[in-house]
């Protein structure tokens, strides 16, 4: 296996006895080093060194016209942060003196021997790749650090960061333009313990996410100051964590809420762009859209299947000054692995088998927009790899090509899946996980979104009443107490195949409990197919999935999918069972083609 610090390793050597440059460079190659470049004059060796980037660059000192001294001098000059080994045959203290002072890695004194070569370029190239991760790790966390105060500037809310000792770290200038007009000295550095007792509830609620490390959910306090009388505030807290889930103190979110002109703002929504339910979760999703949308920073959204993920992605473009651009979405699970690089960067003609055309990939058609990555999480290690550099530097090589491409790309990203487990586990990288999570977006299941499943079922009727061109205009008390009761483990996308295949099936004008799914009464306390009931379900089926009378199982299941024209997906809706029952069940009665 070759060593990491071998891999790509540029090496320049420089050197006027042509027999000693290919000694150099055999004994290099041959260990595995590459590619390695020579140069016989101080005037080649620079204009290598201008015009290309090298790991290691090995000179000796006394050559023909200016000496690798110099040399070394102008590769610091010019900012190069490779390691340079000065070799000479003539070693004196003012030279060795003059190496060290302009930052020579090591000095190597003729004859040079095989090992002392191989072991000080190891050396060098091992120090050089260290200092390399350092810089991309500094450069990474800096750009972090900017991304999260852009976001903090940009939200709307007061913002008030504090350390385990109370003391604040951060605070927005919203914040900061109420505490200059209140006189109150909130300033990076001071304690909250020094606020005013009016202002208390902010310590107590500060004091309770650092004692508990857990939310302190949203209220609202009445407070008696002397310069605005009684007001109203909004206020929540929240953990702070650091890296590797290192808990750093905790953040206060609040708003005066007393105007009359926030109230008619903060009236409860029950639709934002194509996201619709008007509980506190979703109140607090359109919230986080509305802030983060703007504001151009790498976006995940996470939240079980179903959910919504991909209409917050739409409506976070919809908010964002890219809105007239493109946005491009990219399901990361329906492409082969082997494609996903191609797919994603593009390939060049005669890249690989197959590749008989140069390729435009999505990310350089999201160019200007947006990009959406679904299920990121599934992505290879090898694809995280390029994903990461793509978004350190904004720019990629297509799969066959030499040259780097630049695009001004928005980048949000979804998953079904826990990425911190997945990273704890080896199966992600840690800094693509943070990288993607500058701000994370959370969809909460249907079942915790209080009073929205009714608000959603009446809309999907809506919907499907008028594409089916039918005059639905409600749901009876029995169907929609059977709804609020099931688990839904699907989310809305099930709650929508359920009312889809409800409104298929109705033939007055009210969905009623015989349209409804086998899951749906099943979970409910009716026998179903999931639950062992497929012995016998011929009857059950015709009973419940409003059957023909006389048609027995195989009748239905022929029936539903010539009405689907074989679209098994459609049909395994519109019966009320999985789509695996379905072919079960098409195997079990030999129904090839219906």
């Amino acid at each position: 296996m070759v060593e990491p610090e071998k891999i790509s390793s540029r090496i320049l050597v420089v050197d006027d006895e042509e027999s000693l440059r290919l000694t150099f460079k055999m004994f290099l190659s041959r260990e595995g080093y590459g590619p390695v470049k020579t140069a016989g004059t101080f005037e080649e060796a620079m204009e290598l060194i201008n015009n290309e980037e090298f790991d290691l660059i090995i000179s000796d000192i006394v050559m023909d016209g200016e000496s690798g001294i110099e040399l070394l001098r102008r590769v610091r000059e010019l900012c190069k942060e490779c390691p340079v080994v000065m070799v000479t045959g003539y070693p004196n203290i003012g030279t060795a003196a003059e190496a060290v002072r302009l930052g020579a890695f090591d000095y190597l004194a003729k004859p040079v021997k095989k090992d002392d070569l191989l072991r000080t370029a190891r050396m060098a190239l091992q120090q050089f790749a260290l200092w390399r991760e350092k810089v991309r790790a500094d450069r990474q966390m800096e750009r972090y650090r900017q991304d999260l105060e852009t976001v903090f500037r940009s939200v709307r809310d007061m913002i008030i960061t504090v350390d385990p000792e109370l003391k604040v770290s951060q605070i927005n200038e919203r914040a900061r333009q109420w505490a200059t007009a209140l006189e109150l000295d909130l300033e990076v550095g001071s304690s909250l313990k020094e606020l005013p007792a009016p202002f208390r509830v902010f310590v107590d609620d500060a004091s309770r996410v650092l004692e508990s490390r857990r939310e302190v959910e949203e209220h609202q306090v009445e407070l008696e100051l002397d310069k605005l009388g009684r007001v109203v505030f909004r206020i929540s807290g929240v953990p702070l964590e650091g890296r590797s889930e290192q808990f750093i103190g905790a953040m206060l979110l609040f708003r005066d809420v007393t105007c009359s002109e926030y109230q008619e703002q903060r009236t409860r929504r029950t639709r934002f762009h194509r996201l619709a339910g008007g509980s506190p979760a979703m109140q607090a999703v359109y919230t986080m859209i509305e802030n983060v949308g703007p504001v151009d920073v790498t976006v995940l959204i996470t939240g079980e299947s179903g959910t919504g993920k991909e209409l917050v992605v739409e409506a976070l473009h919809a908010e964002s000054p890219r809105r007239g651009m493109t946005l491009v979405k990219v399901d990361c699970t329906s492409i082969p692995e082997n494609l996903l690089e191609s797919e994603l960067f593009g390939h060049k003609r005669g890249s690989f088998t197959g590749a008989d055309r140069h390729r435009e990939g999505r990310i350089l058609q999201a160019d200007g927009g947006t990009l959406f990555l679904d299920e990121v999480g599934d992505i290879s290690l090898a694809n995280q790899v390029r994903l990461l550099r793509f978004l350190q530097e904004r720019t990629f090589y297509p799969v066959g090509g030499d040259q780097p491409v630049s695009v001004d790309v928005r980048v949000v990203a979804a998953t079904n899946a826990d990425l911190r487990r997945k990273v704890q586990q080896g199966e992600f990288r840690e800094d693509l996980y943070y990288r993607l999570r500058v701000v994370d977006i959370h969809l909460p299941p249907l079942r915790e979104r209080e009073n929205d499943l009714e608000l959603l079922a009446r809309l999907f009727m809506e919907r499907f009443s008028k594409q089916l061109d039918k005059s639905i205009t409600a749901i009876s008390d029995q169907a929609l107490q059977l709804l609020m009761a099931y688990r839904w483990p699907g989310n809305v996308r099930e709650l929508e195949h359920v009312i889809e295949r409800a409104c298929v099936l109705c033939a007055g004008s009210t969905i009623t409990s015989a349209e409804l799914s086998v899951e749906v009464l099943g979970d409910s306390g009716t026998p179903s197919l999931a639950d062992g009931g497929e012995s016998g379900s011929a009857s059950f089926l015709v009973e419940r999935v409003g059957g023909v009378d006389g048609e027995g199982e195989e009748e239905r299941i022929v029936r539903v999918l010539r009405q689907t024209d074989g679209n098994k997906a459609k049909a395994a809706r519109l019966l009320g069972i999985d789509r695996s029952t379905l072919y079960r069940k098409m195997k079990q009665y030999q129904i090839v083609d219906a």
